[in-house]
């Protein structure tokens, strides 16, 4: 099992920056890792995913802003966001899946507001 904590959510204002952190308790070398994120009176949504062989994929709304990587060494992930809009406010989720196996994070808050 795999314990998973996100951090570096907080208050932004649209068009800035924020970097989350996912760091797990253990390897995460062959697990598919990901980014979710769940805004109030929506379902949760992914963002952004890395297979363990490091291929990406991303949401439309997340394509050319938002960057997700991983270090295996550290056994963390990450997702950089750039210009983030009022629309990208949610909770952010960390994901972790090998096989039928699925763990995730208790979120960390992103809100862009001016």
């Amino acid at each position: 099992q795999v314990q998973l904590v996100e951090s570096g959510g907080g208050l932004v204002q649209p068009g800035g920056s924020l970097k989350l952190s996912c760091v797990a308790s253990g390897s995460i070398l062959h697990y598919h890792m990901g980014w979710y994120r769940q805004a109030p009176g929506n379902q949760r949504e992914s963002v952004a995913t890395m297979a363990s062989g490091d291929v990406t994929n991303y949401a439309d709304s997340a394509k050319g802003r938002f960057t997700i990587s991983r270090d295996n060494a550290k056994n963390t992930v990450y997702l950089q966001m750039n210009s983030l809009k009022p629309e990208d406010t949610a909770v952010y989720y960390c994901n972790a899946a090998v096989w039928a196996n699925s763990y995730w994070g208790r979120g960390t808050q992103v809100t862009v507001s001016s």
